[in-house]
């Protein structure tokens, strides 16, 4: 027989695995929503999704939101309480976007874990994976078409089915999400519907199930080294565990078979290969992947003529162990992490005796900088007087780890004073052996007195560590170094990590705007503005956002106020949960007319705003984290009320919001008041 215009060799036999079930939350939108409703949200205005009067699909357009921005459909309860994944065929027609969130039963926040905005001609698939928990959830799909005419989003359909993405056994129509690289002479088919052999299956599958299987063959290869690339879908989690599938081969005369993983950045790396040129059945093949983000795997062949022969791939399965005994065991990169609070971690000085990097600790005051982590912490200090000698050398190192891997290392560093620096702190890749095997990174700006961030991707096929290097060439022009919050992860840093499933969202560092938070229009007499770098006013303000030291961060500018003024930015509405929340944020509150910074918790059972945290007059030329417990059982705002002090110096700043679970691992900041009430007879509040 032929399919697609190319001969199917009956050879190829195929392995059948029975159609998935479909999940409860599942729906086809044929009759009718299958339980999907609007969002009942009294408190926001949302748009409807329609229904086609012909069945088949479902979608809401612009035309018929007036002046809403979005429309929300909330899925039923769910409780898969095992790893499931769910398949969503969609399209999206002019300027909209669409995105996929899960909403936990009791949970203040929903959880965005995917989101498309392009446009298509055709109808596309989406694979996310949702985790295994205990808690029931929803599945929340959220249109926003633009305004305008011919903007869409419309869903075909949604197919929830038991394990991961990255399975599938080629059934369905849309083939799980898999997708091939067209090349014009060969590609990867769908072959199948014919009969097994049960001496080819072994105990695998009943000789009487039919099916279908993925494909390519070398007929119509015309040049040298012709390439079919069939991937699956991206993960949208880490993936650690092992990989099966079966495949069948013939070489004839010649085609390379391969299997790689790819990451979000293009990168390849080799995961598998056969060492037999051809397989009279189906042969199994389970390899272990460990990956700390998403990726895709791709099955390659490549042929060198015409006559290259065949290979055929099916049944592709994961499970989260091990599939190998003697695969290395996961190790955990994060013992090279240390944010100093309580002593050197795992990184040691060259010399036992060595005070190269001194572990220091500053109070809040208005003259210095503490550390990153808090505020109030510690971080190490290098080329301190104590320290520092003509032509010196300190180095730090690191814990020792695996070679083969790609790292992330992260760290702020802080330069003091006015010395020179140029070269004065360098970071290195050292192997056990404690020889330089490359220079990652070096100083070479001027910044000063703003904790700044370091971002760096390395990997070495040996066994490695880092060393930051401190180099002091001349006693008197040795400028102070302080590193703090150094952080080593799996991946390149460019990547977004696989976070765990149901992590808090991301904290809000105002980077790519307001994450949402609104300007109160009608209780205070000025807004929260949204800048980068340094404040105008001089002695107020920071020198940089708290996140990078090159970023975003919202604060008030005094010179636009008067004495007592108000200005006051809302979260937007969080919904009750009888579980305690923890409020976490970082505070700016330096110069000597500064006002209050108080957190307040807004609903509509109360006239009156809940006061919950609160800080008054100066208090540290640093930036100092909050964490502020809180437990609101109905719908409700968070306010950051900021009230300008006596004078131009008065400039307020918050900087990376986070909301998460309560309670608060450390209930309060323990920054003490630092006095200056006495300029508050002048204020109104």
């Amino acid at each position: 027989m032929k399919l697609f215009g190319v001969e199917v060799f009956q050879v190829l036999v195929f392995l059948s695995v029975v159609d998935q079930p479909l999940l409860p939350g599942s729906c086809s939108f044929e009759l009718d929503p299958c339980g999907y409703r609007p969002d009942p949200d009294p408190d926001r205005d949302h748009g409807s999704w329609r229904m086609n009067e012909e069945g088949h699909l479902i979608a809401v357009d612009s035309a018929f939101l007036d002046e809403e921005e979005q429309a929300v459909l909330l899925s039923p309860v769910l409780d898969h309480q095992d790893w499931s994944c769910v398949r969503l065929v969609y399209q999206i027609t002019g300027r909209a976007s669409l995105g996929l969130h899960l909403r936990p039963d009791g949970d203040n926040f929903d959880y965005q874990l995917w989101t498309a905005n392009a446009t298509s001609d055709s109808w596309l698939i989406a694979s996310v994976d949702l985790p295994n928990t205990t808690t029931a959830y929803q599945i929340l799909l959220e249109g926003r078409p633009a305004r305008g005419s011919g903007n869409s989003v419309a869903i075909f359909e949604i197919h929830i089915v038991p394990g991961y993405c990255i399975e599938c056994n080629f059934e369905e129509h849309h083939l799980c999400g898999y997708s091939n690289s067209w090349n014009p002479n060969v590609n990867w088919y769908v072959g199948g519907s014919v009969m097994r052999e049960d001496d080819q299956l072994g105990n695998n599958t009943s000789n009487e199930q039919r099916g279908h299987y993925m494909y390519v063959d070398s007929v119509y290869a015309k040049h040298f080294q012709e390439v079919a690339k069939l991937s699956s879908p991206m993960t949208t989690v880490a993936m650690e565990g092992c990989l099966s599938f079966y495949y069948q081969r013939d070489q004839e005369r010649g085609n390379i078979f391969t299997v790689f993983t790819r990451d979000q950045l293009g990168h390849y790396e080799e995961l598998w290969r056969p060492a037999v040129y051809a397989t009279a059945g189906w042969t199994l093949v389970s390899v272990d992947i460990k990956a700390p983000h998403p990726l895709e795997v791709v099955w390659e062949v490549a042929f060198n003529s015409p006559r290259g022969g065949y290979v055929a791939v099916d049944d592709i399965s994961f499970s989260p162990e091990f599939c190998h005994t003697d695969t290395e065991p996961t190790f955990d990169p994060s013992i090279a992490s240390c944010d100093f609070e309580k002593g050197l971690c795992l990184y040691q000085q060259e010399r036992a005796d060595s005070r190269a990097w001194s572990p220091v600790s500053v109070q809040p005051n208005m003259y210095r900088t503490g550390d990153h982590t808090t505020g109030t912490g510690w971080y190490l200090l290098a080329n301190s007087r104590s320290s520092a000698r003509p032509s010196y050398v300190g180095r730090l190192h690191g814990p020792l780890l695996p070679g083969n891997h790609r790292y992330c290392l992260r760290f702020y560093y802080l330069l003091y004073g006015f010395g020179k620096v140029d070269g004065g702190l360098v970071v290195y890749v050292y192997d056990e052996n404690n020889v330089a095997q490359e220079r990652v990174w070096s100083l070479s700006d001027r910044s000063r007195a703003v904790w700044t961030q370091v971002e760096v991707s390395y990997v070495k096929p040996m066994v490695s560590k880092v060393v930051f290097v401190t180099i002091c060439r001349d006693f008197w022009e040795c400028g102070l170094i302080a590193i703090d919050d150094v952080s080593v992860s799996l991946g390149d840093c460019q990547m977004s990590a696989g976070e765990a499933p149901l992590q808090p969202p991301d904290p809000c560092d105002f980077e790519s705007g307001l994450c949402g938070y609104i300007q109160d229009q009608k209780g205070d007499k000025a807004d929260w503005l949204r800048v980068r770098g340094h404040t105008p006013t001089s002695y107020t303000g920071p020198r940089g956002d708290h996140t990078t030291g090159v970023g975003h961060f919202m604060y008030i500018e005094a010179s636009l106020m008067r004495p007592g003024h108000k200005a006051r930015l809302l979260t937007s509405p969080l919904r009750g949960s009888s579980s305690p929340q923890c409020l976490v944020f970082y505070y700016h509150m330096y110069g000597s007319g500064t006002g209050i910074l108080s957190v307040l918790l807004q609903h509509g059972g109360k006239e009156r705003d809940e006061l919950l945290w609160r800080r008054r007059g100066e208090q540290s030329f640093s930036w100092t984290r909050a964490m502020v417990d809180y437990r609101c059982e109905v719908r409700h705002q968070v306010i950051f009320e900021a009230i300008r002090g006596p004078s131009l110096r008065s400039d307020i700043a918050i900087d990376d919001v986070h909301f998460k679970r309560g309670p608060c691992e450390d209930p309060d900041d323990t920054a003490p008041y630092s006095g200056f009430s006495e300029y508050f007879n002048e204020i109104d509040i």
